[in-house]
């Protein structure tokens, strides 16, 4: 299940910034709301997908409380899934 956490932040984070600094600017300053459309449903997905995945893995990854807080926090801030998987992720912390 490590490996699909690992895939699925990588995931989100990547339709996160492309959302973020693509279709969005995209959206108003061209007057084209398509591209947020397009990356708009599989970036929610994602998004769930990485809080019960790292909700499910975090007994499993001995992270306390507060560990677990910054990871779910990290969906939420751009880059911050890549954060996650350099500081939690990395194949020396297991």
């Amino acid at each position: 299940m490590l490996n699909l956490f690992r895939l699925i932040a990588f995931l989100e984070g990547v339709s996160y910034i492309l959302l973020l600094f693509i279709a969005t600017p995209i959206k108003y300053l061209s007057d084209n709301p398509q591209y947020v459309k397009i990356l708009g449903m599989p970036h929610g997905l994602l998004f769930i997908a990485y809080i019960i995945i790292a909700i499910l893995i975090s007994k499993k990854m001995q992270w306390s409380n507060s560990i677990l807080a910054k990871v779910l926090l990290a969906s939420i801030i751009p880059f911050g899934t890549f954060y996650v998987e350099y500081k939690y992720l990395k194949k020396n912390h297991l």
